[in-house]
Parts: C-alpha cells; sequence; structure tokens
C-alpha cells in the first residue's frame, strides 16, 4: 500500500515502482488511482504488479496525487470487484482507499452503511457498489464518503474510531492525501519525504526505491493529512502499540525497518536463539528461500555448522491461473522449489523455516530432501507453533487445520517426516525484536488477542459473501 502527494512528480510511475517494492505484501490483484485536481481515475485488475499495469497505462494516468495497492485478500473472496484502490463518489467529488489490514467489526459496519441516508441518486449508485464488493474496504469508504455536510477531514476523525481491528489506510480525494493507522499499530505504515512531495507507505523499502526518505512511522491512532498547505496530523484515539510480531517472522520484507529493528536482524538473532535452544549434530544448514534465510544464516552461525543452499527457487514463479492436470499432479509437479542434490546426499540436513501452519509445505520438502539423498532431515522453525488463527490481517488457517493445534512437537515431526523438529520459544523469538512484549501481538501463538473479538460467528473471510451474509440477521437473534 502506498500513497503520494507530488506535484510535478510522475505519480503513478513512482506508484507503480513502489507497488514493486511492496508485492510480497499481496499478489493477488493491483491497482492504482490517480488525481489531475479535478477527477479521480483508477485503474486495477487481477494478478501481479507487473501483470496489471504497462507502459500505455501508466502513462494515461496523469496527476499529482495518486495511491497504489497490492491485495492480499483477509476479508471477502479474491475477485476484480473487490481489488483496490475502492472508489466512491462524495457530495464534492470523489474518494478512492487502500487498506492493509483487516477490521473485526465488520457486521457493525455494514449495518452503519445500510443505515446512511439514501436521498441522492449518487449515493444509491456507491451504495449498490458496497453491495457488489465483499470486504471490509468497501465499507469504510462508503462511510467515508458520505459527508454532505462536513469536509472529509472531520469525516475521518468521525469515521476512524468506529473502526475496530487492524488498519492502515492510504486515501485521497481531488486536492488531498491522507493516511492513518489503528490504535494498536497493528500493521507498519511509515511516512517520506520527497524533494518535492511527500509519501506513506507500507514499509520503508518502498520508500527507498523511489528515492524518498524516511521521515517516521505514522503513529498508533493518527490520521495524516496532506494538500497544498503542507502536513498536519490528528490524534483520532490513544495510541496502544500492539505491532504484529509476525511482520519480524516472515511478512515485512527483511531491508524493512519496523519500530526501530531491521527485520533482517531481527530473523538472524531468531536463528541464533533456535540454535541455542535446539542444537542438533548435523553437516550442514539450509534455508527454504526466502523467508527461511536470514534465520538460517544466525543458526549456521551460532552453531558452526556450515551453511548452504539445498533447495532452488524458481524466481519466475508468482501467481499461476494454470492448475496442473491430474497426471502432473500425480508426478508430483514442483514450480516453486526443487532440491540440490549434489549439496544434500549424503549429509545430515537441519532445514530452517519460517512457521510451520498445515504442514504441507514441510511434508512436502522433507520427502524432496530425503529423495535428494539426506541421511537425516531436521527442522528447525524460527517462530513458536502457530496454534490461533489471525484476524488482523494475516490469512492463516482455520484453527481445526493448524497442525499444532492436534499433534505436539514429536507428532508433527512424525507427521512431516522430519528426524527432529525444534520451534523457537515465545520468549526467544520476541528477545530478537528488541521490542517489549507488551508492545506486540503475538495471538497466533498465544490466543491472547490484543483487541476483543466479537462473537465468533461474525468472524471470517467469507462474512460478507451473499450466502453467508443472508444468514446473519438469524445469528444476531439466536
Amino acid at each position: 500500500m502506498f500513497g503520494i502527494w507530488a506535484p510535478g512528480e510522475d505519480v503513478a510511475k513512482m506508484t507503480y515502482f513502489a507497488l514493486y517494492a511492496l508485492q510480497h505484501r499481496g499478489q493477488e490483484s493491483a491497482g492504482i488511482a490517480v488525481s489531475n485536481g479535478r477527477q479521480i481515475l483508477v485503474y486495477k485488475d487481477m494478478g501481479l504488479v507487473s501483470q496489471v499495469f504497462d507502459e500505455s497505462t501508466l502513462s494515461s494516468l496523469v496527476g499529482r496525487i495518486a495511491i497504489g495497492h497490492c491485495r492480499y485478500s483477509t476479508t471477502g473472496a479474491s475477485t476484480w470487484k473487490n481489488a483496490q484502490p475502492t472508489f466512491r463518489p462524495t457530495h464534492d467529488g470523489s474518494l478512492a482507499l487502500g487498506h492493509n489490514g483487516n477490521l473485526i467489526n465488520t457486521h457493525e459496519l455494514k449495518q452503519l452503511v445500510e443505515d446512511l441516508p439514501t436521498e441522492q441518486a449518487e449515493l444509491d449508485l456507491h451504495l449498490r457498489e458496497v453491495e457488489a464488493s465483499t470486504n471490509d474496504t468497501g465499507l469504510v469508504t462508503a462511510l467515508l464518503a458520505h459527508h454532505p455536510d462536513t469536509t472529509l477531514e472531520q469525516r475521518a476523525i468521525e469515521v476512524l474510531p468506529q473502526l475496530k481491528g487492524a488498519f492502515s489506510f492510504v486515501w485521497m480525494n481531488e486536492d488531498t492525501l491522507y493516511a492513518a493507522r489503528d490504535p494498536q499499530g497493528i500493521r507498519p505504515l511509515v511516512l517520506g519525504r520527497l524533494a518535492r512531495g511527500w509519501v506513506v507507505a507500507s514499509e520503508d523499502a518502498a520508500l527507498a526505491t523511489i528515492g524518498a526518505s524516511v521521515v517516521r512511522e505514522v503513529e498508533p491512532g493518527e490520521l495524516i493529512v496532506i494538500d497544498e498547505n503542507g502536513l498536519r496530523s490528528h490524534r483520532f484515539a490513544e495510541p496502544e502499540p500492539k505491532g504484529c510480531v509476525f511482520e519480524y517472522v516472515y511478512l515485512a520484507r527483511p531491508d524493512a525497518t519496523i519500530a526501530g529493528r531491521n527485520v533482517h536482524e531481527a530473523r538472524v538473532a531468531m536463528g541464533r536463539r533456535l540454535a541455542e535452544e535446539h542444537p542438533v549434530d548435523a553437516d550442514l544448514v539450509i534455508p527454504v528461500p526466502e523467508s527461511g534465510t536470514p534465520a538460517a544464516v544466525g543458526f549456521a552461525e551460532q552453531s558452526g555448522i556450515p551453511f548452504g543452499q539445498g533447495f532452488v527457487k524458481n524466481a519466475y514463479v508468482g501467481r499461476t491461473f494454470i492448475q496442473p492436470s491430474q497426471t502432473l499432479r500425480q508426478l508430483g509437479i514442483r514450480l516453486k522449489l526443487n532440491a540440490l542434490e549434489h549439496m544434500i546426499r549424503g549429509k545430515r540436513i537441519i532445514v530452517v523455516d519460517d512457521s510451520i501452519v498445515r504442514g504441507n509445505t514441510q511434508r512436502a520438502q522433507v520427502r524432496m530432501l530425503r529423495e535428494a539423498g539426506a541421511l537425516e532431515v531436521h527442522v528447525r522453525i524460527s517462530s513458536p507453533p502457530v496454534k490461533w488463527p489471525c484476524f488482523y490481517g494475516i490469512d492463516f488457517a482455520t484453527r481445526a487445520e493448524l497442525i499444532a493445534n492436534g499433534l505436539d512437537v514429536a507428532e508433527i515431526a512424525a507427521s512431516v517426516g522430519a528426524d527432529s523438529l525444534g520451534y523457537i520459544s515465545l520468549d526467544g523469538m520476541i528477545e530478537a525484536t528488541k521490542q517489549p512484549a507488551d508492545r506486540l501481538c503475538s495471538a497466533c501463538f498465544t490466543g491472547q488477542y490484543p483487541i476483543e473479538l466479537p462473537d465468533e460467528r461474525l468472524l471470517g473471510k467469507h462474512l460478507l459473501e451473499p450466502t453467508f451474509a443472508a444468514a446473519l440477521p438469524v445469528l444476531n437473534n439466536p
């Protein structure tokens, strides 16, 4: 997610390159909205950033303000109607919005949207569009867009405190760029400076890509407004920091810095701690690329066991719409990873990965290493067992599908076919982030959610899908 206010710059292309740097945060769809001061144009489609945009499309998006988004769906199906940025008309123009995170009071927000007055034709239109989309972002866009008796800035100060869950937003009307972060600051959001403008982004890596300097993180509970008069800030809620620890483990780019801690350094430190907590005699430490690489480096450094590359990753495998045939599935088609047999054969291997969710991926990796001639395979994981689903922006499996819920560590090792398995401790992982434990959300490991959850029947990725939504009135009146 990215936003830029920079008159005189090619804001569409700068947004495109920033999204390229943020592609790891979502590979399902991509979009850019641009304002020239008179109107907002939005272009979005399914696929990777490089698949959605070409030179001619970007050349048609001319303006001085832009926002961009690459989607990873946590509410609503992965369909074009849920791609972002969203767009809505307002009484004095229009509005486009991008969202990183996941809200937990979606059902309440849906009711608020349905209760909006619908006398105006344009409001009727955008309510129909909200009904077509099935994500929380569309609801927030509708609530912000309805401000007939006030400004968009004042409307944001009214709406933002009503949102519960994780959100980092960027949005814009024809002449102003806005950004906001939830009071817990669960998802990252960074403010940057250009010679002739301002930018906001999910991670500072996007700022480095376009030559912007980092000013600071957007504070939890803060609304930022940028227009021709400069930058101003509002505090819409008291901060209660609970940054997502999984950003350090997996989600963020290794070159990102979150709350003053470099992510790569945190992952290397996790690997060192993992080697201390779960030593084993072996010949080679290998990572599961790319997310396991820094922790594997740390494990090798601490253990004194050589580091090597045991897997080859296909750099050109992104999101594919072509499914393998039954014959290819039976052959065990391996698009993303292949084992380096000459590195593996005859050796005792330690393979380091960032997490185990269902266990299917690790099972396939261990099998691959066995077939390549590994004498032993010892799996080491740089996060604790994932036992609880995330409702704040990571699309984990349901609790019943999480392998760590039904099995202990020895049983998980047997299930994935490993000779041994070791997870880093919760304390060891948190210590590596150099953040106080009480300023981090680790709910997926502990089940302690920092924002109180509603009835479990009012949660879930498909809450707003027509077949599910039709049952919600019944849920309210059991």
